[in-house]
């Protein structure tokens, strides 16, 4: 666990030098990348959501690709394709976009449905399956994608089974004025992104990612995570509560940020502070919530509230 936390602050430290201000975002994403998780960054342009992203990437000594999407991506371009061999007069694969340790998707939701959805197979089952044939991805796999929320035009929402995928949303939000003049010092000339090395590799990662799957959640803590997850199904402002998947995802996170905590036990402060990211981006609120401007995250603050907490660990 020593080793877990020390590479952490490694990594959040070297992040940090990249992404001025904002420590709570980089630990999300860190904890998002032990937990096995995929990450949907949505914000704003300009507030460095691609930055963030490619800046894990950098930090681990891995296999890295980046994906442009945009409207004429096809969904070959992510996964592969069997190319014809004139010499060997065989069909050979061609390793598409997704073959990579660490994936980077920016601007995700300009592509079409039908290239989004190219995503799905390896999100979840960390493979990809091309003319009949299932091709394993390696570990770790991380998939970081960006999207504006702002600029709708041209654009093609995420499905709600794709939303689904990502363990966890965050935005990234405008720095403090301070941290804009010490970004505007530091990184004036140059991009912080040039200087930045690697912390640890691929073979390491494994390595503690194998000790977050071991964290300790006891009966009481993964029924509180059920409670929570349930009572989004049954609130009066959502159409679309949480799935058994988001109930895996918020558990799994929670290991993950325990571990990043120096513990090897899940506590219900955990599952609370985590239930708005792993879970809002998730929920599909009523009517009447939107034209109250109820948003989901607002009504997974009242349930974590309202759901009674397990005593002990």
């Amino acid at each position: 666990m020593a080793d877990l936390t020390d590479t952490a602050d490694r990594l959040q430290n070297a992040i940090g030098g990249v992404i001025e201000g904002k420590a709570d975002v980089i630990e999300l994403a860190l904890a998002t990348l032990f937990a096995e998780g995929h990450l949907l960054i949505e914000d704003v342009p300009g507030v460095g959501k691609t930055m963030l992203a490619k800046s894990v990437a950098r930090a681990i000594d891995c296999s890295v690709r980046r994906i442009q999407f945009t409207p004429d991506l096809m969904p070959s371009d992510v996964t592969g394709v069997s190319v014809f061999n004139q010499e060997t007069r065989e069909f050979e694969f061609k390793p598409g976009g997704v073959f990579a340790n660490v994936v980077v998707g920016d601007e995700i939701n300009r592509a079409s449905p039908k290239t989004q959805s190219a995503l799905l197979e390896c999100m979840e089952e960390r493979q990809v399956t091309v003319d009949g044939t299932t091709y394993p991805l390696d570990t770790p796999f991380m998939v970081v994608a960006t999207q504006n929320p702002i600029e709708m035009e041209g654009t093609y929402p995420l499905p709600e089974a794709q939303r689904d995928r990502f363990m966890v949303r965050l935005s990234m939000g405008y720095p403090a004025v301070s941290d804009e003049i010490e970004m505007i010092d530091t990184h004036g000339s140059y991009t912080g992104l040039d200087s930045l090395e690697p912390v640890t590799d691929a073979a390491h990662m494994r390595k503690l990612i194998g000790l977050v799957r071991s964290v300790y959640v006891s009966s009481a803590v993964k029924q509180y995570a059920v409670a929570i997850t349930s009572a989004t199904r049954t609130s009066p402002e959502l159409r679309l509560g949480a799935s058994p998947r988001a109930t895996l995802h918020l558990v799994r996170a929670a290991k993950a940020w325990a571990a990043l905590d120096g513990r090897d036990y899940v506590l219900p402060d955990d599952l609370q502070t985590l239930a708005a990211p792993v879970l809002a981006h998730r929920l599909l609120p009523t009517a009447e919530a939107q034209i109250g401007r109820r948003e989901a995250s607002a009504v997974i603050s009242d349930i974590v509230r309202q759901v009674p907490v397990p005593e002990g660990r």
